[in-house]
This record gives structure tokens, sequence and C-alpha cells, in this order.
């Protein structure tokens, strides 16, 4: 996971320099074609099919991580690469919402008293959090945007569930990856048709497509195999490290204007996401996900 953030965070920077020339659509539409060919090599190296018994599973964990990855990259177009990678980081923060959503229907007769309050107020830290980087950074023309970037995250956080329940059942990381790889091709050719074609390559936007797709693959591959073999508590709170990155690499490459109240409100967004992940790992087995069962 340490790998898979620092690779994410670049293949953001890779991103942020493609979408003066792309849209997000080609930008999903290549990064999914580097990483449909490499994962078909990499099936054929260690001698996996193609062959799934579980074809619905893949299907919603590819269109939900398909369409975070396509509201994502459009984020990171248009916001300073730190508050978009905050935004789309919120992941754990939304899988405990999911988590008290799942207690409450499966138990309502226990109510508000069902659930653990530390973990309530883990999420209204975490969305205070977003309110403190939404509100110093976007202007009324970039709240769409900053939306998007919030969309993202939470749709990312039902994919790393389905990651997670994939891996319970014995799928290898490296089939999830080629099948979201192969509807990344999908939807990417889709919205790239929408908008009116692909654009003209230039070696040097040809060489940050390849990079996109080479980085995103590496990364998805890493973080899949993390979550999918266990160690939640370690792999959600290391995760975090990659908006590190992204603050970096944001004010030394692009000059990001971080104010002193967004940077508390990622250090919010943070501190949440590690107490969501630790309460969760503290949790008992049987009661721990209701959503995952």
């Amino acid at each position: 996971m340490l790998a898979a953030s620092l690779l994410f965070a670049l293949m953001g920077v890779c991103v942020k320099f493609a979408s003066s020339q792309y849209g997000a659509g080609e930008i999903v539409l290549y990064r999914a074609l580097v990483g449909l060919v490499l994962m078909t090599g990499v099936l054929r190296w260690r001698g996996v099919t193609w062959r799934t018994r579980v074809p619905a599973m893949h299907f919603w964990r590819s269109a939900t991580g398909t369409t975070a990855v396509c509201l994502w990259f459009y984020a990171i177009g248009h916001l300073p690469l730190a508050t978009a990678m905050t935004l789309n980081y919120m992941s754990s923060v939304w899988i405990a919402l999911f988590l008290i959503g799942g207690a409450v229907l499966l138990a309502p007769d226990k109510g508000p008293s069902g659930l653990d309050s530390r973990l309530v107020a883990a999420v209204l830290v975490g969305f205070a959090g977003v309110a403190m980087v939404l509100r110093p950074t976007l202007d009324q023309q970039q709240l769409w945007h900053g939306l998007a970037g919030l969309l993202s995250g939470m749709l990312a956080a039902m994919a790393y569930l389905q990651v997670t329940a994939l891996g319970g059942v014995g799928e290898p990381g490296e089939r999830v990856v080629l099948y979201f790889s192969l509807s990344g091709v999908f939807a990417g050719a889709l919205l790239t048709a929408l908008s009116g074609g692909p654009h003209g390559h230039t070696l040097q936007g040809a060489g940050l497509l390849l990079a996109i797709g080479v980085l995103a693959t590496g990364a998805q591959w890493m973080m899949t195999l993390a979550y999918a073999t266990g160690a939640t508590l370690g792999v959600a709170a290391l995760q975090y490290l990659g908006i590190a990155y992204s603050f970096g690499f944001g004010v030394w490459l692009f000059d990001d204007a971080i104010t002193p109240l967004s940077l508390a409100g990622m250090v919010l967004i943070v501190g949440a996401g590690v107490a969501v992940t630790l309460l969760r790992g503290a949790a008992p087995r049987s009661t721990a996900s209701p959503t995952e069962t």
C-alpha cells in the first residue's frame, strides 16, 4: 500500500498535466487500454484464466470503480491536486457511513443505541473536514468539480467493499483488475465519443497517457492485492499517505494554494479515516461489517 499510494499520487500528477490536452473520458480510455494489455500479459504469465464464477460481482465492482475513476480524473483536472486527492480518499469515511446505514437497516429496533458513537463521531469529523477543504479552495465555478470529487470517494468506497468481497470468494487480484480495465475501456470510449471524439497526440501527450496507464495499473494491482488479502487496518491507514504525496507535488509543480483552513480540513479527514479503520478493526468479527455480510 505504501507503493500504491505513491504511484497513485504520481498518476495524479500526470493526469493533471494531461488534462490540458485531453478530456477525462480520453484519459480513462487510454489508462484502461494500457491496463488491459498489461493485465492480459500478467494473467497469461501466471496461468490465470479470464473465466470467473462470479460475473455479477465483477460487473458491479467494475461499474462503481470505473465511474469513481472518471469523476476523480475530472476533479483532478479542475481542482488543486491535494483537494481532489483528499475528496477521493474519503472512502474510509464513506465506508463507515455505509456500515452505520447497514446497522440501522439490519437492526431497526435498536435504532441509534445499536451504533458505536465513536464511529458516528468519526464520520461527522470527516465531513467537517470536507467542508473545511472545499470552502477555502473552491469558488462558485468549481462547486460542481468539488461535488464530482466527493462522489468519486463515495463510489470508491463501494468499490473497495466489493474488492474485499471478491477476495473473500477467492477471485485473484489480477482478474479483478483485468475486468476493471475492460470496463474502463468501454466507459472511456463512450465518454470520448460523446465529447466529440479523440484529440490528436503529441509526443508529450502520448508519453503522459502511457505513464498514467502504467502507474495506475501498478497501483491498482497493489491496492487490490492489499485489500483482498486482509490487513485492512494497515492498508486503509497507509492509503492516506497519498494525500501527503499529492500535497507536496501540488505545491511543488502546480503552485497550488493551500490555506491553513484547508490544510486543517485534510488533517481532519485523514484522522477520521484512520479512526474509522481502527474502530472497524477493533469491532467483533460478527458485527464489524454488516454491509460486507
